[in-house]
């Protein structure tokens, strides 16, 4: 190696249009111009960096005035015919109008006189508006070759007087071309994969991919490893990547945690490491289908593992753990913890439920929805039970069970009949089954319905309300209840069949009036409205577009034809009151001898109301 070392980007500049890499559009055009003698007096090439933008103009200018090749492409401006400006920094206006004075003076040699001005949007708007009469009607002996990367910051009236050019940047597939091109002119050993790193890296610029190889040549040699480049270039190993897709496939949260704090030890940064976990999920998802292979831009065997590791997962799931990735680069920038942040996505795509479990969790709602919806249609076209029909029970072994007093005996001396499993009927078969009931009953009280063995099959049914008998109506089969029947339902008659009939809504119901019955409630009836408690006014408003329909369905549970109206209530916190010495102070006030009993026997009594 000489002492005066070239660096590769200035070595292998380009020096013809055949040498320029992935801008055939551009090299093209000018080179038909050049043939066909139709040159235009002002060019701007605009891309992003590193992807040939000056060495474009260099060229032309190169081969428009005939200059040698053996004249460095950087020795052009010690030329009289070539002149480069450095607009970021002779952007005033006094450096416009030298530029306009040294346009009178033709060139000494050669056809024209070229002016090229790196970087022209750095320019002010009085050095722009200084070259304007110059660039709209210049000598026929000067051409302009402006470059940028920000067009959009060139004023409007210049853009409408230069031919545009737009450079795209350089695909990963060509940069590893020209590197390897590079690498057997200087004798360097590398092998596919870490010359794919260097062209991902550089990300479209080819400039950078030869300082990026020239760094790595300086820190590995002339035989460059692949485990060292990474290492030189701090990019996350690919194996670090399969090793942890493993780990999400295998639910493993202790060793996501792990494999977390090891390549943060080795001194990555975390906004890298999610950068290729990016990357990672998206070639993922891109290699579920061998079609789309041609989109990732890697090595052959690392396509092959990307296509045998996608089988693991289904596309939905490939998609969130990209979403779930791709946000957490937008969070990570303002967290005040960034590890935190990074263990917590990792631990995300880890326990994340896969789409397989979500779809058997749900068929197997439709299928209970569908078995509740078949019970619910079922006991509605059942028929009504005849009485003639009905076997006699068997009398039960124990004792009989005293039939209640005649109803002319008042109901304190009415004796209570023994309640069991056999004789007891069921809340929905009393209240909203047939036969339908007349006695009326106060809230909260003890309710016993006994079905007499020997008058069952008359019907006759006797219901007790603490030490209250109350009249019941005998079956009648051919009885039916009208919808119009004058029946008062009480608050605790609602309560007690609503999640029966919430569960029990189905169609024409859209599905999601149906999810916000759930977290209603019944509060009070007022003259056959009754009052549901919701939470917010969105759910208010769906149940009074569809309250004809829910009024519909509870008739079917409570025989009675109600109104429906949704309010807006905060749930109050009650108020314990259950206080041992209040409720002694007022048991000492209806009487003062428990006092002394306390006093007596020293006893801590827990007193219940």
């Amino acid at each position: 190696m000489s002492d005066h070392y070239k660096a590769l980007t200035r070595k292998y500049r380009p020096v013809t249009f055949d040498d320029i890499v992935s801008q055939e559009h551009v090299s093209n055009t000018l080179k038909n111009a050049i043939a066909a003698n139709r040159l235009s007096h002002a060019y701007l090439f605009c891309g992003p960096r590193g992807v040939g933008k000056t060495t474009m103009a260099r060229v032309l200018a190169r081969t428009i005035n005939d200059v040698s090749a053996d004249i460095d492409g950087e020795a052009l401006n010690q030329t009289l015919n070539i002149i480069e400006v450095d607009a970021a920094s002779n952007n005033k206006v006094e450096d416009a109008h030298r530029i306009r004075e040294a346009v009178r003076v033709p060139p000494q040699t050669g056809r024209y006189k070229i002016f090229i001005i790196d970087e022209v949007h750095m320019l002010t708007k009085s050095a722009f508006n200084a070259l304007l009469k110059t660039l709209e009607e210049p000598p026929p002996h000067v051409i302009f070759i402006f470059a940028t990367t920000e067009p959009h910051k060139v004023l409007p009236t210049i853009l409408s007087r230069v031919q545009r050019f737009d450079f795209k940047p350089i695909t990963v597939s060509e940069i590893v071309s020209r590197l390897n091109v590079v690498c057997k002119d200087e004798n360097i050993k590398i092998d596919d994969e870490s010359l794919h790193i260097i062209a991902r890296k550089a990300d479209g610029a080819l400039r950078d991919a030869l300082g990026l190889l020239d760094q790595v040549i300086a820190f590995c040699g002339n035989d460059i490893r692949f485990n060292e480049l990474q290492k030189t270039l701090n990019v996350v190993s690919t194996e670090r990547l399969f090793e942890l897709t493993k780990l999400i496939k295998q639910h493993d949260s202790a060793g996501g945690i792990r494999l977390i704090h090891e390549v943060l030890t080795e001194g990555y940064d975390i906004q890298e490491l999610l950068i290729a976990l990016t990357e990672h999920f998206r070639n993922m998802l891109l290699s579920a289908d061998k079609q789309n292979l041609f989109a990732i831009e890697s090595s052959d065997e690392i396509k092959n593992r990307l296509s045998e590791m996608s089988a693991w997962f289904s596309e939905e799931d490939l998609m969130r753990m990209l979403h779930i990735v791709h946000e957490a680069q937008f969070k990570i920038r303002e967290a005040q913890q960034p590890r935190i942040l990074l263990e917590i996505t990792i631990l995300k795509l880890i326990r994340m439920e896969r789409s397989e479990g979500l779809k058997a969790l749900l068929q197997e709602i439709e299928s209970l929805k569908k078995m509740l919806s078949g019970n619910t249609v079922a006991a509605k076209t059942a028929p009504a039970p005849s009485s003639t029909n009905t076997p006699k029970p068997a009398a039960p072994s124990a004792a009989p069970t005293p039939k209640s007093a005649p109803s002319t005996t008042p109901a304190s001396k009415a004796s209570t009949p023994e309640v069991t499993p056999n004789n007891v009927a069921s809340e929905s078969d009393t209240l909203f089954g047939k036969p339908s009931i007349t006695g009326l009953r106060p809230r909260n009280s003890l309710r016993i319905v006994e079905k007499d063995p020997e008058t069952s099959t008359k019907g006759n049914i006797q219901i007790f309300d603490g030490n209250l008998a109350v009249r019941s109506q005998p079956e009648n089969e051919n009885s039916e209840v009208s919808e119009s029947a004058n029946k008062t339902v009480y608050l605790h008659e609602v309560t007690t069949i609503w999640e029966k009939y919430v569960n029990g809504l189905q169609e024409p119901l859209p599905s999601f009036v149906r999810i916000t019955m759930q977290s209603t409630k019944p509060i009070d009836i007022k003259s056959k409205e009754l009052l549901l408690q919701c939470n917010d006014d969105l759910a208010a408003t769906l149940i009074d577009q569809h309250k004809d329909t829910l009024s519909d369905k509870l008739q079917g549970f409570v025989g009675q034809k109600m109104r429906i109206r949704c309010v807006v209530r905060e749930q109050k916190q009650q108020v314990s009151t259950n206080d041992p010495y209040t409720r002694f102070k007022e048991l000492l006030k209806k009487d003062p001898r428990i006092k002394t009993v306390v006093d007596v026997l020293g006893a801590e009594l827990d007193y219940k109301f």
